[in-house]
């Protein structure tokens, strides 16, 4: 099964990289509210059923993929393509 993790930081933990394109995309004549970066890691799981997956997910996003404590993550899960 296919996963797809969204890491980014949590609101109010301060995001120079996001500041930074913010600032650029003003500098360049774009109306942005704000900008914030984060990084996508797609995974194939091998799991049973989506459920197995997502737990499966959580888990490395609890260990290695996430920091919980500045960070927040989103999981997509999707059927591999025949």
């Amino acid at each position: 099964m296919k996963a797809t993790v969204l890491v980014r930081p949590k609101q109010g933990i301060l995001d120079p990289q996001g500041q930074a394109v913010e600032s650029s995309l003003r500098q360049l004549g774009f109306s942005v509210g704000g900008a914030r970066i984060g990084r996508v890691v797609d995974l194939d799981v091998d799991a049973a059923d989506a459920a197995a997956a997502r737990a499966e997910v959580e888990r490395m996003c609890e260990q290695l993929l996430a920091n919980p404590l500045i960070e927040s993550y989103e999981i997509e899960l999707a059927e591999p393509q025949a």
